[in-house]
């Protein structure tokens, strides 16, 4: 398996080390890397997952990744893609959980990512050209992704607003029935185990939290944390800018409302989930990596020697990684059967246009979200620079063969070298 696949494993790899910029730029990145670099799945195909994996709740762009490895050799290869996947930004996260006390906390804005946030616009903005003729063929297509767009701009932080517009599409594209027909088929038996396993551990994670809770167990942070974590990766919709509020709220607001009457409450300081906030964004990889630094940060102060609290903290670490990746992985592989299986039916197929169109309204909407932070119309040296690292990723992406790798460390020295 790893030497038929060594190829697309390294790709992953690569992939995993360089893909800045959220979910979003996180799919141009896969554009670049897995349909046009090396043909791994088509165009067509990696929207339809992704639009798909926007449905679920979860990691979207760690669960479309899980879905190329899917397509390309089953389960196995799956979970191999998705720890390639996570592994570096998850154990980065985890290391900053050992190393802040150590570091000063101002020294950590660096500007060396001063440059990220227009990359990632100009990935985005390939990607938007890429799928473009792709998706966009009809007049229901170009009113879907101009709706998308406009409502992805004005509602980017709630956290519903990404599901709501591929159902919406998909539903859109189903009022005429004329161009595709309804075809009875015999529909497929289905396999239950990964949503079994899913809801098995979501219902035993429940009941052994609040169990120790209630029998106030000395020791029982751990499980509360493996609870608290994987509850959170099972329900929220809207990617890593819904996640960090909520964890933000778990695990440092309400703590400190009722960390009295409750002494081994899971709890972490403010300012600490402040900079993990921040840091996770100059982090390349998936954004819910910040469940590793947010584990070890919980039980940090766990034991009563020095090698037992770090041996702590690293399972907190691995208790936030795992708890909040199962959840997507479980979901993803357990649905998609289902999704093909449901995509002989007309109504589905026809959902699939509008689906699409969405995505690339959604693309084209965070594009212009990332930018309206960004300096640049304003007459500095700066805004220049940021105009022209926007418009440089995204013809390099479209014209050359240059790997996505190069083009972020470019970026990277370039924010070194200007100051």
């Amino acid at each position: 398996m790893l030497i038929r696949h060594f190829n697309f494993l390294r790709a992953v790899f690569f992939h995993s080390i360089t893909a800045f910029g959220g979910p979003q730029a996180h799919l141009a990145m896969m554009l670049k890397t897995f349909v046009r670099q090396k043909p791994y799945v088509t165009e067509k195909e990696l929207m339809e997952y992704n639009a798909f994996c926007q449905l679920l709740p979860g990691a979207s762009s760690t669960q479309t990744l899980t879905l190329i490895g899917y397509k390309r050799g089953g389960i196995v290869l799956a979970v191999l893609t998705l720890l390639i996947w996570i592994a570096p930004a998850c154990i980065l996260m985890g290391a900053l959980s050992f190393l802040l006390r150590y570091i000063d906390q101002k020294a950590l804005n660096q500007d060396v990512f001063k440059f990220i946030a227009p990359m990632a616009a100009g990935f985005l903005l390939y990607a938007c050209f890429t799928a473009f003729p792709l998706s966009i063929k009809n007049t229901i297509t170009w009113v879907i992704m101009a709706v998308g767009a406009i409502a992805t701009y004005f509602l980017f932080k709630q956290p519903v607003i990404f599901p709501v517009l591929i159902i919406l599409g998909g539903v859109a594209t189903n009022i005429s029935r004329k161009r595709i027909p309804q075809v009875e088929e015999k529909p497929r038996k289905i396999k239950w185990w990964n949503f079994w396993l899913f809801g098995i551990i979501f219902i035993a994670a429940g009941i052994a939290s609040a169990i120790a809770k209630e029998n106030d167990w000395p020791n029982r942070k751990p499980i509360n944390l493996f609870e608290n974590t994987y509850r959170m990766g099972s329900l929220v919709f809207g990617g890593g800018q819904v996640l960090m509020p909520m964890m933000y709220e778990q695990f440092s607001v309400r703590p400190e409302a009722i960390k009295e009457r409750d002494r081994n409450v899971v709890q972490i300081d403010e300012n600490d989930m402040y900079t993990g906030m921040g840091m996770v964004r100059a982090v390349p990889g998936p954004v819910f990596s910040i469940a590793s630094f947010t584990g070890g940060m919980a039980l940090k102060d766990m034991g009563s020697s020095p090698e037992e609290r770090s041996a702590m903290q690293f399972l907190g670490c691995l208790i936030g990684t795992v708890a909040i990746f199962l959840p997507s992985a479980l979901l993803v592989l357990f649905f998609f059967p289902i999704w093909n299986n449901l995509k002989k039916y007309a109504a589905v197929y026809r959902s699939l246009e509008g689906l699409n169109a969405a995505v690339v309204g959604i693309m084209l909407g965070s594009t212009f979200y990332i930018m309206k932070d960004i300096s640049l119309i304003e007459a500095k040296t700066i805004s220049l620079l940021n105009v022209g690292v926007i418009l440089g990723t995204s013809l390099l992406l479209s014209y050359t063969r240059i790997p996505s790798p190069f083009i972020v460390a470019a970026c990277l020295l370039l924010g070194f070298i200007v100051k």
